[in-house]
C-alpha cells in the first residue's frame, strides 16, 4: 500500500508533484541531491556519492541488526541440524497425510525446543523498511533532470557510460564474495547462482540507463563491502556443538 504511490515514470519531480510517495520520499531526496550539489558548485556527481553514503549510513543499523539475527539463526540451525536429519530420515518413506502431519508437529516441537524461528532467519523487517527508501532514492535520481546536464570524472551523468557498468558488476561480485566469507559450504552453494547472476544483470542493465545510476550502484556496492566486513568483525560466528556432540562428551 505504501509503495502504491510509486509509479514507473521519469517525469521531473518538484514540490507540486502529487502522490504520497512522491511528496514524502522521492522529492525530499531530489531536493537533497540538488542542495548538496549547490554546496559544491553544481557538482552533481559528488552530490550523488555523498547522498548515497548518507542513505547507506542511515540504513546501516538495520543492516547490522539483520546480519546479527541471521548469524544467530545460522548458529541455532547448525545445532539442530543433526536432530532434523534424524527426523527427516524417520519419516522419509512415510508420505501418507497422517505421518506428514506428525512430521510437521515434531518439526515444530524441535524448533520450539531450540527457540528457532525460520521466518526470523530471513530478516524481512529490515528489508521492508529499507526498500521504500532505496526505491525513493532511485526515482529521485531518475526524475531530477539537473543531474543529466552535468559531468563527473570522465563521464556524463545523463548518458550511458561503457566503463561504469563493468565497474558496478565487479563491485557487486566482490560484495557477494565478501558476504559469503565464513558461511558453511552448503549455505554458500544455495546463494551461488543468484550471487553470480545478479552482478551480470546489473552490468547489462547499466548499459541501458544514464551513468548516474551505475555510479549510485557502484558507490552503494563499495559501502556494502565495508559494511559486510564490519558486520563480520563485530558479530563473529561462534563455534557451535550439536546436541549429539555434547552428549558424547558427557
Amino acid at each position: 500500500m505504501i509503495l502504491s504511490g510509486c509509479q514507473a515514470t521519469t517525469e521531473p519531480i518538484n514540490a507540486e508533484t502529487t502522490g504520497v510517495f512522491n511528496h514524502y520520499v522521492v522529492y525530499p531526496f531530489s531536493y537533497l541531491i540538488k542542495s548538496i550539489a549547490m554546496l559544491f558548485n553544481g557538482n552533481y556527481g559528488l552530490s550523488l556519492v555523498l547522498v548515497t553514503l548518507l542513505v547507506r549510513i542511515a540504513l546501516m543499523p538495520l543492516m547490522l541488526k539483520q546480519y546479527k539475527n541471521q548469524l544467530t539463526m545460522r548458529e541455532k540451525m547448525s545445532v539442530i541440524q543433526p536432530e532434523m536429519k534424524e527426523l527427516q530420515e524417520k519419516f522419509k518413506d512415510k508420505n501418507d497425510p497422517e505421518n506428514q502431519k506428525q512430521f510437521q508437529k515434531e518439526m515444530m516441537e524441535l524448533y520450539t525446543k531450540h527457540q528457532f524461528n525460520p521466518i526470523a532467519s530471513i530478516g524481512c523487517l529490515p528489508m521492508l523498511i529499507q526498500f521504500p527508501i532505496l526505491i525513493g532514492f532511485y526515482y529521485a535520481i531518475m526524475r531530477t533532470p539537473e543531474i543529466a546536464e552535468h559531468s563527473f570524472l570522465w563521464f556524463n551523468l545523463g548518458e550511458t557510460d561503457f566503463i561504469l557498468p563493468f565497474l558496478a558488476a565487479f563491485v557487486y561480485l566482490i560484495q557477494f564474495k565478501v558476504s559469503q566469507m565464513g558461511m558453511e559450504t552448503q549455505q554458500s552453494k544455495q546463494f551461488a547462482v543468484i550471487g553470480y547472476i545478479a552482478p551480470v544483470l546489473m552490468g547489462v542493465f547499466s548499459f541501458t540507463v544514464p551513468a548516474a545510476l551505475p555510479l549510485y550502484w557502484t558507490v552503494g556496492g563499495l559501502f556494502l563491502i565495508v559494511q559486510s566486513l564490519l558486520s563480520k568483525a563485530i558479530y563473529k560466528s561462534k563455534p557451535t556443538q550439536s546436541t549429539h556432540e555434547v552428549v558424547s562428551e558427557k
